[in-house]
């Protein structure tokens, strides 16, 4: 391990160990894994994990996420969520994130509550910074802290040291909530999300790596990494992935050309 990330480890291995007990917000993907198993090396039982499970949630990610938290022995929380009831989420406009972090965090702040426990982590990391990340400015005003942030470990550096660590998801793919699949100002509805669930369900059942199921109206988009789009050079591939997506509900089924490409509804 080269001595700037080892020194970054050890910073984020103090800042945890001076907070003492912890609730992390936890989805089990590279960034809140890797800060779960930091946390429970450094503090032990004194951790907790919430994970909210609501419907721009996937169902196989909160899956994941209760096995990594079984794995590490970590205090693990489902707090499920039937139905968000807050038009500024539905209505989807550009703040849409913001209001739903909010929402989150507030949640997860009142069950950091219960269990007597001040500190409120989460996975932003420095790479998030780059990105149009409304969320962040709930997070601040919410007091939530972010050690990987803090510690100025970027997400390749998270991966670097999660596979020093052993940790599995150190080459999981970015993942996103099913939100971000929808256009601004486009309305989110619970029937819209669990088609594009099920539609990136079937990319990774038929081997896709890095995904994303864009929903334009009648139109879905599909966005895989430049490396795979070879895939669909063959016919029997996208006879099927054709025939799926129509089965799911959409009525026209497009590929773009320009691959996966982070934050291009932003």
């Amino acid at each position: 391990m080269e001595a700037i990330l080892e020194n970054k480890l050890e910073n984020l291995k103090k800042h945890i160990s001076d907070m003492e007990k912890v609730v992390i917000a936890y989805s089990g993907g590279v960034d809140s894994n890797f800060l779960l198993k930091v946390a429970k090396d450094t503090l032990g039982d004194n951790v907790l994990a919430v994970t909210i499970c609501a419907m721009m949630h996937s169902k196989r990610e909160i899956e994941e996420a209760k096995q990594y938290a079984k794995y590490y022995g970590v205090n693990h929380i489902i707090h499920e969520i039937d139905k968000i009831d807050l038009k500024e989420f539905t209505d989807n406009g550009p703040l849409r994130c913001y209001y739903c972090k909010k929402f989150i965090f507030s949640t997860i702040k009142e069950i950091a509550s219960e269990h007597n426990i001040k500190y409120i982590l989460d996975g932003t990391n420095l790479s998030d910074l780059d990105d149009y990340r409304p969320g962040l400015k709930a997070l601040e005003e919410i007091n939530v802290v972010s050690p990987l942030k803090n510690s100025k470990l970027t997400k390749e550096e998270i991966r670097i040291l999660s596979k020093e660590l052993n940790v599995d998801t150190y080459n999981k793919p970015s993942f996103s909530c099913l939100a971000t699949r929808i256009p601004v100002n486009n309305k989110i509805t619970e029937e819209k999300l669990r088609m594009i669930e099920e539609g990136e369900n079937f990319l990774q059942d038929n081997n896709f790596n890095q995904y994303r199921v864009r929903l334009h109206d009648d139109i879905v988009r599909i966005e895989v990494e430049k490396k795979e789009i070879n895939k669909f050079f063959d016919k029997e591939m996208i006879n099927k992935i054709n025939v799926k997506f129509k089965e799911i509900g959409f009525k026209y089924v497009t590929l773009d050309l320009e691959g996966y490409q982070m934050g291009s509804m932003n």
